[in-house]
């Protein structure tokens, strides 16, 4: 390919992502310095420099296909944390960062956790998060998926949390014993017959099995609660992330398996957490 100026390469991809993304600026400058091995702030300062864009373009392409972005360059940022990601997990979101949130007022006023786990952990970026605001709590992080557990690994130890976590192999509570101050977990909720519908970047690839709930969506809740009992410590929470719509229900069901449950709205006012405590704690 004929060189090109940083400034002609960036107008002429930002024109091309246009269709795709709410952001395309952005992302052209992501996926720009990505290829490059440069910074943003490289690119901003010198926008008149010749770049051999053989590297941007199969990246460029693969976007305008709809491939996550995070993909393509292999990490995202979570709660003000890098995290490398990949086709075996979801990709963490804004969302998410509510039930990191709701973990931190459970425990405004009271001892830190001591024990955390997460259900599904995938990247591990609920578990690590909160491994970086409790600097004295120890979590583990469960997923049925061998990948997935493997990179939620090479997470904690990128972030220096390493000492601090464990990752298994399991399906849910399965494989744990003993009682936990914290319970977290985003799992699966989308209807089957929905995830065809949902934006191409999503549909066709993040994991099917943490995104399917089952015909109502509702089937992981059914099988996590009544077995979190088991696992709550008494003066423990547990935090769960919900879909849009999905709160009545599932706080019945927190109420059916014997807990008290309490919501914690996302920054677009829609409940996002599920808290649960025991009764009169």
């Amino acid at each position: 390919m004929m060189p090109a100026t940083i400034a002609q390469v960036l107008r002429d991809a930002t024109a091309r992502l246009e269709a795709v993304t709410d952001n395309p600026r952005l992302e052209a400058r992501l996926l720009l310095a990505h290829a490059l091995g440069l910074t943003q702030n490289d690119l901003i300062r010198e926008p008149g420099r010749e770049i051999d864009t053989t590297a941007f373009e199969p990246l460029l392409m693969r976007r305008t296909a709809r491939e996550p972005l995070a993909l393509i360059v292999g990490r995202r940022e979570f709660w003000s944390m890098d995290f490398l990601v990949s086709p075996a997990t979801l990709i963490p979101r804004p969302d998410s960062e509510t039930l990191i949130e709701a973990a931190l007022a459970a425990f405004a006023n009271r001892p830190p956790p001591r024990r955390i786990v997460d259900l599904g952990t995938g990247t591990g970026c609920l578990l690590l998060a909160l491994l970086k605001e409790f600097p004295s709590s120890f979590g583990i992080g469960l997923d049925i998926a061998i990948d997935a557990a493997s990179l939620a690994k090479a997470n904690a130890t990128r972030l220096g949390l390493a000492n601090r976590a464990a990752f298994v192999t399991g399906n849910w509570t399965d494989a744990l014993s003993g009682r936990f101050d914290l319970i977290i977990s985003n799992p699966p909720y989308i209807p089957a017959s929905d995830i065809a519908t949902l934006m191409p970047e999503v549909a066709r690839h993040e994991p099917r099995r943490a995104l399917d709930g089952g015909a109502d969506g509702y089937d992981a809740y059914r099988t996590i609660l009544p077995k979190i009992r088991n696992h709550l410590a008494p003066d423990g929470a547990a935090v769960l992330e919900l879909g849009q719509g999905q709160a009545d229900l599932v706080c019945g069901l927190a109420r059916e398996s014997g807990f008290d449950p309490s919501l914690r709205l996302d920054l677009a006012e829609i409940p996002r957490a599920i808290v649960l405590s025991w009764p009169n704690r």
